[in-house]
């Protein structure tokens, strides 16, 4: 096995920032396609033209607090406002259920993504996923119960669902850990069993709990819920997942050298300068923090943590500084592909998304796998 690279001097050539440029240009892309394109169908000039009049509005309102000096300026801005030809109702459709529903994919994408390439890497395991350690049990236990209860609970524009789901993907990946540490340290072996073995009771739990369910709809939502959806995506969601993922994605990213040193092994890491135990709390907790913000404002949608950092690895390469920010992109756009497919295939109903996720998933891994021929680990 090769000596992981750690010099970011050489590391980051021409070709591999065109490459994070042209990902990131392809999420613009989805990002604009994804929101023009449901069961009402939007022309992308008009949606355009509907995004270019509401950032002059918030320039001229931003102009009009500057005072009276500012009036001209607020004149030439409206000479290039477009005149509305387009239904009001798009305006709602757009703003209030489409954008909203698309950011919130691409960030739920990327979550999922980062976090599972850490735990491939961290793990030395590439059928790793976010979920290996217990996050989707726990958070489908609290969200379950939360359904069940009828609990009646907000904070920051979110209900009780997923902030039960929140909570108990935290304190599910807690218990794990505390339940792996072994004389101060924490094995990955320990780790890996701790989790399947908590994950299953958790997961017997929510079943007990979700056949208790005495109502349809109860039993519907829950099944919704663990398959993943989107459908009730709002600007709140946005906003509560944005700084897990930006805090998430930072100390991640910022692994990148640690997480290619564990490549070797904990001992080789240890004398290579690294607080391997540490590494592994602040990855893990990182990764844990991520994960459930994402499947709280989601539900539990599988094969995107698996699926997309393996293929940008199998394309690219493992050194995880090109690696962590490559998946993030990819899988932005995947899930907003997904997203999209789950409900426009068979509108006005909607498909889980975690469906679709599956569906497109696993045979673009099996071709992948099939094209290279070769392991990366």
């Amino acid at each position: 096995m090769k000596t992981p690279a750690t010099d970011w001097t050489p590391f980051w050539t021409q070709r591999r920032i065109m490459t994070l440029v042209l990902a990131a240009g392809a999420l613009v892309v989805a990002v604009g396609l994804g929101a023009a394109y449901g069961s009402v169908a939007m022309p992308l000039p008009t949606v355009a033209a509907m995004l270019g009049n509401k950032l002059l509005g918030l320039v001229q309102t931003a102009a009009a607090l500057a005072g009276e000096r500012a009036a001209a300026f607020i004149l030439k801005l409206q000479g290039l406002e477009v005149t509305p030809n387009w239904p009001g109702s798009w305006e709602t459709i757009f703003f209030q259920v489409r954008l909203p529903r698309v950011f919130l994919a691409a960030m739920v994408g990327a979550a999922l993504s980062l976090a599972g390439a850490t735990y491939q890497g961290l793990f030395h395991n590439p059928l790793a996923d976010p979920y290996l350690i217990g996050v989707s049990s726990g958070a489908g236990l609290g969200a379950t119960l939360a359904i069940y209860l009828g609990a009646r609970l907000s904070w920051a524009g979110l209900g009780a669902v997923p902030l039960f789901a929140f909570a108990g993907a935290l304190l599910a990946t807690a218990v794990i850990y505390g339940l792996a540490q072994v004389g101060g340290r924490t094995p990955v072996t320990t780790l890996l069993l701790a989790g399947v073995a908590v994950a299953a009771l958790l997961s017997a739990l929510t079943t007990a709990i979700w056949m208790a369910a005495t109502t349809t709809f109860q039993h519907m939502t829950v099944i919704s819920w663990l398959m993943g959806t989107l459908s009730l995506s709002n600007w709140a969601h946005v906003r509560a997942l944005a700084p897990y993922l930006l805090v998430g994605g930072v100390v991640i990213t910022l692994g990148a050298r640690a997480l290619n040193l564990l490549q070797l092994d904990e001992e080789q890491a240890h004398l290579l300068g690294l607080n391997v135990e540490r590494t592994k709390l602040v990855l893990v907790a990182a990764t844990a923090l991520l994960t459930a913000a994402a499947v709280a404002v989601s539900g539990v949608i599988g094969f995107v943590g698996l699926i997309v950092p393996h293929a940008v690895r199998l394309a690219w390469g493992p050194d995880h500084r090109f690696l962590l920010p490559m998946s993030a992109l990819v899988g932005g756009s995947f899930m907003i592909a997904a997203d999209g497919l789950a409900r426009t295939i068979f509108a006005p109903s909607e498909l889980p998304v975690g469906v679709i996720t599956a569906i497109c998933g696993v045979p673009f891994f099996l071709y992948l796998l099939r094209k290279k021929k070769q392991a990366v680990f």
